[in-house]
């Protein structure tokens, strides 16, 4: 298990492996576990070291809800729990399926809606980071500004602590930036999609946490076989190896793997103490 921390905000210190619960809910669609391994799922991930959980209110499927698992599983929170939500174009699970024009979150009033959900559903009095996930809706029609004023208001009523923002290009990243106070950018990058390599950087050196969705995924031909070779060295599984590289990309890093399984749970976690050498990192490339 990992030691390595992050200051989330400048002041949430959390372990750098996090956990991603949408796959606890199958949303918006696939398999889960049942709700006893997925409670077992998440009280051994504390009890594992990890402190910084991903979740959404509409994170639910099926009447299983992502906060109502994290609530069961863990209420009353240890001090050091870090729960980061996000709100967005999507207020309901359901709501993926629908239109873009019927897709109505990024409203002042349905955000509030989404900030009120995740404060009850939780039981909390206030949520630690909030993100603001855009790229639901035709970015050529959509700006972030409005949605994230909206929840720098909220914030300063005291329902927000941190704000950060999902989905977005380097120039919404930047105009962000412009508004509010940023503590992390969560989008989409792993080994084998870099696109976000500059915005990884900029980051780094802003002291802004970037986390990466589908973090151990999506891999070509080629790059899963050099990840195998390097797993297979190291005696460690070809994900284990893939998290190991995006912390020793870059210190700011804090993947959220997900999972239903204690096993994988464990192995994720795990990767945190494996240290891949200069001639590991060459090979992947």
């Amino acid at each position: 298990m990992t030691t390595e921390r992050w200051a989330l905000g400048g002041d949430l210190s959390v372990a750098t492996i996090g956990y991603g619960t949408m796959k606890l809910t199958g949303w918006p669609s696939g398999d889960r576990p049942d709700r006893e391994t997925a409670l077992a799922v998440l009280r051994r991930a504390v009890e594992l070291g990890v402190n910084h959980l991903d979740t959404s209110n509409y994170y639910a499927r099926d009447g299983v809800a992502a906060n109502d698992l994290i609530r069961e599983a863990l209420y009353p929170y240890p001090d050091d729990l870090v729960i980061v939500t996000k709100v967005g174009a999507l207020v309901e699970g359901s709501d993926i399926a629908l239109p873009a024009e019927e897709k109505t979150g990024l409203t002042p009033d349905n955000l509030r809606r989404g900030v009120e959900a995740n404060l009850r559903s939780l039981g909390v009095d206030r949520l630690d980071v909030v993100n603001l996930r855009m790229g639901d809706l035709d970015r050529s029609q959509t700006s972030l500004a409005e949605p994230l004023e909206a929840l720098l208001a909220l914030r300063e009523e005291g329902l927000i602590r941190h704000l950060g923002v999902s989905n977005v290009t380097g120039a919404e990243f930047e105009q962000a930036r412009a508004i509010a106070p940023i503590a992390c950018v969560q989008n989409l990058y792993n080994l084998a999609q870099r696109d976000d390599d500059p915005l990884v950087d900029v980051c780094a050196e802003a002291g802004i946490a970037y986390v990466p969705f589908f973090p151990v995924g999506g891999f070509r031909p080629i790059t899963a076989e050099r990840l195998e070779a390097v797993a297979a060295r190291h005696e460690a599984t070809v994900p284990q190896v893939a998290l190991a590289w995006l912390l020793a990309r870059s210190p700011n890093i804090l993947p959220i793997p997900g999972t239903g399984s204690l096993r994988h749970l464990e192995e994720n976690v795990a990767a945190g103490s494996l240290t891949l050498s200069a001639e590991d990192m060459a090979e992947l490339g």
